[in-house]
């Protein structure tokens, strides 16, 4: 065992936690105390020596080691088995087109949603149905509490701190879905954005809190659409009007019209683009229309393209529900999608 880090001596495991509380290295809520053979236990099953750099937040120049993170995953109440997940997130976070600094250190209150595909799903028993934006399993819970304990402890993204969040949402302790592939028609999402079939992998969005939304009352595909693009058209009204990444949340009785009428992921996606857009003038009938000026026929489309959009098939099997996620500031970060277990500057 060849860890680094500075080892602590506690009575207990209440003196464990007020050891971490008043030192902030917590969320507010418990922490499991990172033993050196748990968080060894996590790097040896990713075999990783301790000091494996996983890579650079350039903004403050920060390296991050396998052991820092292993460390916060075990805090976090991550088994072994849920760290290779936690390595693949943050490694896709530290791409440059997420913009990992701007997104956590931005007033506008981000967190970083999680979306798991392929085989690893089952492998942690992750469940994207009932309650699959809550606490649906133990698997996504502590990956995304994980996520968001790395931010704070290895890049002081702390409220106050470099996270200067006006209002922040409830993401910000776990923000991480399974997308529900055993009961969807559709391909996965990360198979959609370039990973090969079958295998597992993360994606990460600097995402806004999720908007839920409801629609019972049509099988028609484009109707139901019109529900989600109403929401969407929303966001860009009250919060920011610069097209991005938005993710659509379509549960199980929702999918079932879409499915009967044949329509695709990609049906879906070029229906959103063309309608989710809105004229600069709509902006004065909530408040704004001191920016209007003499741009109010200026037409802004929520997406820059069909591919822009997320959709993931998740939730419980009955309810007309769906939901919007909105992007932080879309023409700044971009969703990131990685392969788990990838090595993104190995030898080819």
């Amino acid at each position: 065992m060849n860890l680094m880090s500075k080892r602590y001596d506690v009575e207990d495991m209440m003196a464990a936690q007020e050891f971490y509380h008043s030192r902030k290295w917590t969320d507010g809520l418990p922490v499991v105390p990172p033993t050196a053979n748990a968080v060894q236990a996590c790097l040896d099953w990713v075999m990783m020596p301790s000091d494996h750099l996983v890579g650079v937040e350039t903004v403050r120049a920060r390296a991050i080691t396998a052991e820092k993170l292993a460390i916060n995953a075990v805090m976090a109440g991550c088994l072994p088995m849920h760290f290779p997940v936690v390595v693949a997130a943050f490694t896709a976070m530290l791409q440059e087109p997420f913009l990992l600094h701007g997104a956590t250190a931005s007033t506008g209150g981000c967190a970083v949603l999680i979306v798991i595909n392929g085989p690893v799903r089952d492998e942690l028993g992750m469940d994207g149905t009932f309650n699959a934006l809550g606490s649906s399993d133990r698997a996504t819970t502590v990956i995304g509490r994980a996520i968001r304990l790395i931010l704070c402890n290895l890049l002081d993204a702390r409220p106050g701190d470099v996270d200067r969040s006006t209002l922040g949402h409830p993401g910000k302790l776990s923000y991480c879905i399974a997308e529900d592939e055993a009961n969807s028609s559709w391909p996965p999402l990360a198979e959609e954005r370039g990973v090969p079939e079958h295998a597992s992998a993360v994606t990460v969005m600097a995402a806004g809190a999720p908007r839920q939304l409801m629609n019972e009352w049509t099988t028609n595909p484009a109707e139901i659409l019109d529900t989600f693009v109403a929401e969407i058209k929303s966001s860009m009204r009250h919060y920011s009007i610069w097209p991005g990444n938005y993710a659509i949340v379509i549960p199980p009785q929702l999918r079932t019209h879409f499915k009967d009428a044949g329509w695709s992921k990609a049906d879906i996606q070029k229906y959103v683009f063309e309608n989710a857009r809105i004229f600069r003038r709509e902006w004065a009938d909530c408040g704004k229309g001191a920016v209007v000026g003499h741009r109010g026929d200026n037409e802004y489309a929520a997406l820059p393209d069909p591919e822009h959009l997320l959709v993931v098939a998740a939730g419980g099997p009955a309810g007309g529900f769906g939901a919007v996620i909105p992007p932080w500031l879309g023409h700044k970060s971009k969703a990131v999608t990685m392969a788990i277990g990838a090595c993104i500057d190995c030898e080819p």
